[in-house]
């Protein structure tokens, strides 16, 4: 039965528990890292910039809280959040009192922006040798300058298929995962070099991440799971539609059987009489008789009501 995704619960474990985190990163993949770091135990701090002028008392200076300020909240619960411009002594003052009590350091702004703000790696370890660096960036290397979003990298990794919009903000949210996974690299370095380090995250080599099953071949049209295999895809239904996921051997046997199909091996689910079968099937069940099937009968789906 469809129903609306719900915040992941917190790790019952605190791998971070006690490591200082200091965020400068705004919008979605800097916010949804610190996130991460937060529910594995680490102490977050955030500093942003004053609101842009005229904005409501209380308006974050995070363009994420303009944008949506539910989503905002949702990321930065639990996190100790200050306003300063960096860009002014009072703002810098209070930047490096912070950095003087921080394990790691995250940023979003391209390097160029760092080294006008004093946070180039070069000046931050000589200045504070135990703390790390992890940067996110756009792209890697030389081209951390270059103007890029979440749907320029998707659609340099082959991920945008056509016009329309794809369904999530996936090299933002795949980038937020890498960098909160580098928040813990660094603080085992830390630990086991006994010196900070500087790690770097490229949205753009997050989305091409996620696009490796595509790039092997994995989903393609023909390829099982990317619609060649009857029982692996998404069919109408009498009042919506159905994501159907019967792929192993005793899934496709068990859909199969419902359906009327003589044979169920790998072959002949990719025979075209297999998939019209299906596809005829679904059509005369409804959503709830789906999902009662699929429950009696042990075969993985999802319903979608119209």
């Amino acid at each position: 039965m469809a129903q609306s995704p719900t915040p992941a619960k917190t790790p019952t474990h605190s791998p971070l528990r006690g490591v200082r985190v200091l965020s400068l990163a705004l919008n979605l993949p800097g916010p949804a890292a610190l996130m991460r770091c937060r529910a594995m135990g680490a102490t977050c701090t955030k500093l942003e910039a004053p609101p842009p002028a005229g904005a409501v008392p209380g308006t974050p200076g995070d363009p994420m809280g303009l944008y949506n300020r539910a989503a905002y909240d949702v990321m930065h619960e639990g996190v100790r959040v200050f306003t300063a411009d960096l860009k002014s002594d009072k703002g810098q003052a209070l930047l490096h009192r912070h950095l003087a009590k921080t394990d790691v350091l995250l940023t979003s702004f391209r390097p160029s922006a760092l080294r006008k703000l004093g946070l180039a790696w070069a000046d931050l370890r000589k200045r504070y040798a135990q703390l790390s660096l992890v940067e996110i960036v756009g792209a890697p290397g030389e081209r951390a300058e270059e103007p890029g979003h979440d749907l320029t990298y998707m659609a340099e990794a082959g991920l945008v298929t056509g016009t329309d919009m794809p369904a999530s903000l996936y090299a933002d949210m795949g980038g937020s995962l890498m960098a909160s996974e580098a928040v813990l690299q660094a603080r085992v370095l830390q630990l086991t070099k006994g010196k900070g380090v500087r790690l770097e995250i490229a949205l753009s080599e997050a989305a091409r991440y996620l696009a490796l099953p595509r790039s092997w071949g994995l989903t393609v049209p023909s390829a099982a799971v990317g619609g060649g295999h009857a029982g692996y895809r998404v069919y109408p239904c009498k009042d919506g539609r159905v994501a159907l996921a019967a792929l192993e051997p005793h899934f496709a046997a068990s859909l199969a059987h419902e359906v009327g199909l003589a044979k169920s091996h790998i072959m002949a689910m990719f025979a075209p009489e297999s998939h019209t079968a299906v596809a005829r099937w679904c059509a005369t069940q409804s959503c709830q008789q789906l999902e009662t099937i699929g429950a009696a009968k042990d075969i993985p789906l999802f319903t979608l009501p119209a």
